[in-house]
């Protein structure tokens, strides 16, 4: 329905050519700003029905108290596997943990292994490439998450969140225990939910509007074969470089697969295709833009810097056991 939507308000609304790069370009602008919004407002509104009942200071405390030995990175890592979210379709679920005050490394854990790993993306790669390197991919994103998890939680980087962010736990924390307090109802409580849900979307919307829009741009006027030319070099840079060159991109794991399947069959090692595959799907510059509203720049130089680097160790990984 979003998607007839968005080609309503952009091919039949603005009367743009679907068959053009502007009209391609528009259409994802419309389609994925109206998803995530969405998406942000009902999470934000279920995070703060949950917040509001569930004692989310004690599974707070729980976890940074006890030793549970990485099984928190490990469910965190699992729960981003069996949820269908793009890189930037993941931030409003992200937005929701951070409010809640879940741990940073945990939090990461999710957001990194979101957009790699879902029902999607195996059911693709089982078709395209095989058991053996769908099960290799599966393993190997969801280690990724729970290694960069963990490193990033071991750096201890709250303080590089946005003051806005802070600002959000500190109003819930004191909203749900005046509510405690006072015994108020459901349906006394909901008025409030909703309006710090709208209040979430109206601070993320500019960040949000930024973010696709580069994402459109990409969408519609980079071509597939820009990047084979240098992919399928067997130099010892193509992994850094098709990595360094995917981060900026911006697409789903259902969008890039049938494109590295092409590449894989014009020559481009498994290994390289993965590890570009990887970079785009898992991170990009609309996620950065929208991450902003969350993070410190900072933090979010920290947070790509550590991931490409697995990435592009996992590429000449791949390259030697696939």
């Amino acid at each position: 329905m979003l998607q007839q939507f968005a080609d309503w308000l952009a091919y039949s609304l603005l009367g743009l050519d679907a068959q053009t790069r502007i009209g391609s370009a528009v259409d994802f602008f419309f389609y994925d700003t109206t998803k995530i919004l969405i998406l942000l407002f009902i999470i934000s509104s279920i995070m703060g029905i949950i917040n509001a009942y569930f004692p989310i200071d004690r599974l707070r405390t729980y976890l940074t108290t006890h030793k549970l030995y990485g099984l928190q990175y490990f469910f965190a890592s699992l729960f981003g596997a069996i949820t269908p979210f793009c890189s930037c379709s993941s931030i409003p679920l992200f937005i929701g943990f951070v409010k809640g005050g879940i741990p940073l490394g945990v939090t990461f854990a999710f957001l990194i292994t979101s957009p790699l790993v879902n029902e999607v993306a195996v059911a693709m790669f089982l078709g395209t490439f095989g058991l053996k390197i769908t099960i290799i991919y599966v393993i190997s994103g969801m280690l990724l998450g729970m290694v960069g998890g963990f490193i990033l939680g071991k750096m201890r980087l709250e303080n590089y969140l946005s003051d806005w962010v802070k600002n959000i736990q500190k109003t819930s924390e004191v909203e749900t225990a005046r509510w405690e307090a006072e015994k108020v109802t459901f349906f006394n409580r909901l008025p409030g939910i909703l309006k710090e849900s709208w209040g979430i979307i109206k601070g993320v919307l500019l960040y949000v509007i930024i973010g696709i829009a580069i994402g459109g741009l990409i969408h519609g006027y980079v071509p597939e074969g820009f990047f084979q030319e240098y992919m399928s070099k067997s130099s010892w840079f193509a992994v850094p470089l098709s990595v360094v060159l995917g981060v900026p991109m911006y697409a789903n794991a259902a969008g890039i697969v049938p494109v590295i399947e092409v590449f894989v069959a014009k020559g481009v090692p498994i290994g390289t295709a993965l590890s570009f595959m990887m970079a785009v799907v898992g991170l990009s510059l609309p996620e950065a833009t929208m991450l902003k509203k969350v993070m410190t720049w900072r933090l979010i130089g920290i947070f790509f810097g550590t991931i490409t680097l697995f990435i592009i160790l996992l590429g000449y990984l791949y390259n030697v056991v696939l």
